[in-house]
């Protein structure tokens, strides 16, 4: 399954919305394994983002509609970031030319 690492940054509108965030999170969660994946963290941070997820997903496109459809909720930006194991890094370069 593919792992990925989302950044999330809140917007004007999910800072406003600040105390439901925990809320939001656990549904957000919850919706994410309903369509198959499995988040391994979650945690709020200090500094340029405010939250980072990590999960997996057998079927791609249907984590990327789970991102897309929380950002359209307003309450937070995404970037994500696909991850990739010390041996599926190793195996990657064994590949290269």
């Amino acid at each position: 399954m593919a792992v990925n690492v989302i950044l999330w940054k809140f917007t004007d509108q999910g800072i406003r919305n600040l105390k439901d965030s925990p809320n939001r999170l656990a549904a957000g969660i919850k919706a994410f394994e309903a369509a198959g994946g499995k988040i391994h963290a979650a945690y709020y941070l200090s500094g340029e983002y405010d939250l980072i997820t990590i999960g997996e997903i057998g079927d791609e496109m249907a984590g990327l509609v789970h991102t897309l459809g929380m950002n359209l909720l307003g309450n937070a930006k995404s970037i994500t970031l696909r991850a990739f194991t010390p041996t599926e890094f190793a195996e990657a370069l064994a590949k290269t030319p």
